[in-house]
């Protein structure tokens, strides 16, 4: 239980803000994204050219894509989580060693997100696969973009997007009810808060797969509403608002209009 951390001033200082490392992360990983979008290198990176590339084993693709993806988890995730990052700092702080506690958290939440992002990775190749070999896929590449919205518009309507949101709203009692002392613990803690986080976006963090891991304006936007639906005080009531947004741009992109919107999420 959290009660086995007793309050000192230091946690109290620790409660009032993160470690200075983590938002100098997120702003460092945002500075990459607008780098590699001003100089055209983002592509490189992303998943459709890893995929591609005649060359390089889909082992090799997998881990180039997965040190990319890390930068992605800071600088989409990490900002919706600091509430929670905050309180665990703040509770850490009077460990022997909250540094290697605040570590091992962190290592639990990106050890979800890189194991979701080595099987979308992995799915997104079996449906390149899939859509090389058909004919009537390489002729409306537009579907598979259409479909990825409107998977992730149809989600926002689901019970277990309400749960996991419901609980990463709430990092007090979600904390309070898990916490221990030690790294072991920390890294448990940081784990099953990574796997409720993922629970409510990772159908919004596989639109990123249809218009490109590393796509500056659409990574903007969808931390944008994963930040807004975990902190704002309206964030439950957007939440269905925001699928209805998703499904709209669903037809627009099988319909092909506007036209530039299909080009964008075509694969």
């Amino acid at each position: 239980m959290i009660g086995s951390a007793a309050p000192t001033q230091e946690g109290a200082v620790a409660r009032r803000r993160v470690p200075p490392a983590i938002p100098v992360a997120i702003g460092l990983s945002w500075a990459l994204a607008v780098v590699t979008q001003v100089s055209g290198t983002e592509a490189l990176l992303g998943h459709d050219a890893l995929i591609h590339h005649r060359t390089m084993p889909l082992v090799a693709a997998l881990a180039i894509f997965l040190l990319a993806w890390q930068a992605m988890i800071v600088s989409m995730m990490l900002p919706s989580s600091l509430p929670m990052i905050r309180m665990f700092g703040g509770a850490a702080a009077g460990q022997d060693r909250p540094g290697h506690a605040m570590v091992a958290f962190l290592g639990g939440y990106a050890v979800v997100w890189t194991a979701f992002g080595a099987a979308a990775f992995l799915g997104d190749a079996a449906l390149h696969y899939t859509a090389d070999r058909t004919p009537w896929l390489l002729a409306h590449p537009q579907v598979i973009g259409a479909s990825v919205l409107a998977l992730a518009g149809a989600f926002q309507f689901s019970s277990l997007k309400d749960r996991c949101l419901s609980e990463c709203r709430q990092p007090g009692p979600f904390l309070m009810s898990r916490y221990g002392r030690g790294a072991g613990a920390a890294f448990r803690l940081g784990s099953a808060h990574g796997r409720f986080c993922l629970g409510c976006c990772w159908a919004l963090m596989l639109v990123m797969f249809a218009v490109g891991v590393a796509h500056l304006w659409w990574m903007a936007a969808l931390t944008a509403v994963m930040v807004f639906e975990k902190r704002a005080r309206h964030g439950a009531t957007a939440v269905p608002w925001i699928g209805v947004i998703l499904l709209a741009l669903s037809a627009s992109v099988l319909l092909q209009y506007p036209a530039w919107l299909p080009r964008l999420l075509a694969h």
